[in-house]
């Protein structure tokens, strides 16, 4: 092992790395000049609260007022009758249980031991699904389905089973469909695996977040690195096409040596694709769950986009391609040939290497795009079950988009799978676009995009700010500006 001590702005940043990665000292020098000469001043220029995007309008910005079941179902009707013969639905199925709780979680979950619960759920889901139905009146084509959580893997391999299998009895699967799943490390077996794998399953996804012990114990989530490699390579011996893993930088206690760490072994696993997150720390949202640590035990924002730049630098040398904001891929993933092919979609399920029209979400919180609207399901497994008993579509909010909302979605899209959008259709403009177009001159000056006739690009240099850049598009946002943080800092 080496190490070299950079000294910036009078602070000493410990960079660890491997012998196999061939970095010249000459190199590491390269890499923080150029990220002190760009990064300092625009990190304290553009470190605001903003959305993640997963959705537009985002979720604190829908018109909840005027959104009813009606409407939802009537927007729900039109998109499936438009897209399901071509190119089918994506299904999101929200399996909420945990054993333990992360403190770095933003996601909805039950903490439980209780085996017991998998059923009643299970019957649940499938009870939604069925109302679901009844209102299309026709039989669905699935292109893409997802489990995630919570944790998927709480569930026996059996009882998954009973649920995929009964889900794909009432349904058709598209020729290129796409079945994924997201495992723990630690409860993920070879019979989930298999089973899975057996009912089409062919990606799967591991939560890393970091290698370090103290890191882990900081944020409960304590897994070896034997256990990664151990799951990875099953998974991969059974026949999965794509494994994936997440790594969150900006954790507490987290220097840049633990991201190099993590990095440094996930080459030696090298998954197929890479979530690269920016941990969100938003305790005012989440509760007591993201309270596990102190304030002052997070990195700064300086350190965390110093993490964030070498551990891109490391991804890129092992082989990872940037494809969208946080998440790399091999050449050989279906990922980057998505996104090299700009076919490349973004929903709540994240990114996707194809894109529906449609997606239903089942389960408690789970939420539902018909493109023309959303649709949140209750966040109770109690009022859940209570409004499946009255054969009632559990949502309790949503927001029908306008023609304005259509447009700035398209935008927002471009930016966040492609990074880059135009206006060069009639179809692609919007009254307010003449101000817009002034806040991105603002970027351009500081050499994160670039101006084409009718067209913006994002630069290399930009892409860590596509956050920013696509807050300029977000007029919902920008005509209502929150008294309380709503969203995590982009940096």
């Amino acid at each position: 092992m080496f190490c070299y001590y950079l000294l910036m702005r009078k602070k000493a940043y410990l960079i660890t790395y491997d012998k196999s990665h061939n970095l010249s000292y000459r190199a590491h020098v390269s890499l923080t000049r150029n990220y002190i000469g760009m990064s300092y001043s625009l990190i304290d220029k553009y470190n605001v609260a903003g959305p993640r995007y997963t959705s537009y309008p985002t979720v604190p910005y829908w018109d909840i007022e005027t959104f009813s079941l009606a409407n939802w179902k009537q927007s729900l009707i039109k998109s499936y009758e438009e897209s399901n013969t071509d190119e089918g639905i994506s299904l999101y199925l929200h399996l909420p249980f945990c054993e333990s709780l992360c403190t770095f979680c933003g996601c909805h979950k039950r903490i439980t031991k209780r085996h017991e619960v998998e059923l009643p759920y299970i019957n649940a889901l499938l009870k939604e699904w069925k109302l679901y139905r009844d209102i299309l009146n026709k039989r669905p084509k699935i292109k893409e389905l997802h489990l995630g959580g919570g944790t998927p893997t709480f569930f026996s391999p059996e009882n998954l089973k009973l649920l995929i299998s009964e889900l794909l009895r009432t349904s058709d699967v598209d020729d290129n469909y796409e079945f994924s799943f997201e495992g723990h490390p630690n409860n993920t077996t070879k019979e989930h695996l298999q089973t899975l794998y057996d009912l089409g399953f062919r990606r799967v996804s591991f939560g890393v977040q970091d290698y370090n012990p103290m890191i882990q114990a900081a944020i409960n989530r304590v897994q070896t690195f034997e256990n990664v490699q151990k799951v990875t390579q099953l998974a991969r011996e059974i026949g999965y096409t794509s494994v994936g893993h997440d790594i969150i930088f900006g954790l507490p206690f987290q220097k840049e040596s633990d991201v190099l760490q993590t990095i440094t072994k996930t080459k030696l696993i090298k998954p197929d694709r890479l979530a690269f997150y920016s941990y969100a720390h938003v305790p005012w949202i989440k509760g007591n769950g993201q309270r596990g640590f102190k304030d002052e035990d997070l990195p700064s924002a300086e350190s965390k986009r110093l993490q964030y730049e070498m551990g891109k630098y490391y991804l890129q040398q092992a082989g990872f391609t940037e494809i969208g904001m946080d998440h790399f891929a091999l050449k050989s993933d279906s990922l980057y040939e998505a996104a090299n092919n700009q076919k490349m979609h973004r929903n709540f399920m994240g990114y996707t290497a194809s894109k529906t029209q449609l997606m239903i979400g089942l389960g408690v919180s789970a939420i539902s795009d018909s493109w023309y609207g959303f649709a949140q399901n209750v966040k109770s497994i109690e009022d859940y079950y209570q409004l499946l008993e009255e054969d009632t579509i559990p949502v309790y909010r949503g927001h029908i988009l306008n023609e304005e909302d259509l447009i700035i979605r398209k935008h927002i899209l471009n930016l966040m799978c492609h990074f880059e959008t135009s206006w060069l259709n009639g179809d692609m403009t919007f009254t307010a676009l003449p101000e817009t177009l002034v806040k991105l001159k603002e970027f351009e000056q500081d050499g994160l995009l670039t101006f084409e006739r009718k067209k913006i690009t994002v630069t290399e240099k930009g892409k860590p700010f596509i956050r920013n850049i696509c807050m300029a598009f977000d007029l919902r946002l920008q005509r209502k500006k929150p008294n309380t943080q709503l969203f995590s800092m982009t940096i």
